[in-house]
């Protein structure tokens, strides 16, 4: 089955729902003492097609995720008459860097040097600043991607020396995934470790980490309380 196809909405299931969401983010924030502003939605549609990812633009979601390259080329070629703010969430791989970055606003899915030096290499194609955040594996499942966190830190070293010389990519904060098993409490666990990590590597490098971006459609309301800045809500908005 073809993953776009696995949902049914319509224009006003669609609204529906993200505005829902947008009810349960305020709520989650307000129990949390936070501002509701401070949190991006992040709608991800790799499960709909482009007509159908308009729809949650016209709710009011402008920042779209997807987590392959492919299907972000092609929705942000159907789509570009739309001010959409695109974020990849999933693997970049290395010789998709080229023609992905000029899209992109905020890459997610940081996880190695290579692929760093490689986006370095390409930076000259951006006009504004690529927002970047390393990807952690923070679950120690090994069958989750992202970094291992002595690979994440040692990243962030290197970085603190290079990032004068290119001003057009700027690391801005961690990515991560609560754990499949142990619901709720399990996540929650997660969350506060990729929380705890931002603060340390933020004073101990002097870098103005902002961003964390966790929580998708099962444990959002976890993330943000928290500290997640970016929630990456995919298959509630189109149910």
């Amino acid at each position: 089955m073809n993953p776009q196809n696995r949902f049914s909405p319509t224009r006003e299931s669609v609204s529906a729902n993200y505005h829902s969401v947008l009810e349960r983010i305020q709520s989650a924030a307000m129990r949390s003492g936070r501002i509701p502003g401070e949190i991006q939605v992040i709608g991800v549609t790799k499960y709909v097609d482009a007509k159908t990812a308009s729809w949650l633009f016209e709710a009011g979601c402008t920042h779209f995720g997807e987590s392959k390259p492919q299907l972000l080329w092609e929705k942000e070629a159907d789509l570009s008459h739309l001010a959409i703010d695109w974020h990849l969430i999933g693997h970049l791989q290395r010789n998709k860097v080229k023609k992905t970055i000029p899209l992109i606003s905020t890459l997610h899915s940081l996880d190695s040097m290579r692929l760093l030096l490689e986006i370095q290499k390409s930076s000259d194609l951006r006009s504004v600043p690529l927002k970047m955040l390393l990807e952690l594996n923070v679950t120690g499942d090994p069958d989750k991607t992202g970094m291992l966190i002595p690979d994440a830190e040692k990243m962030l070293q290197t970085w603190k020396e290079t990032s004068d010389r290119f001003p057009m990519v700027s690391i801005v904060g961690l990515m991560g995934m609560g754990g499949l098993e142990g619901g709720a409490d399990r996540a929650r666990q997660d969350f506060e470790t990729l929380r705890s990590l931002r603060d340390q590597w933020q004073s101990r490098y002097e870098l103005p980490l902002k961003e964390l971006s966790m929580g998708m459609s099962d444990d959002f309301e976890v993330a943000i309380q928290e500290g997640a800045t970016m929630v990456r809500i995919g298959s509630i908005l189109f149910q």
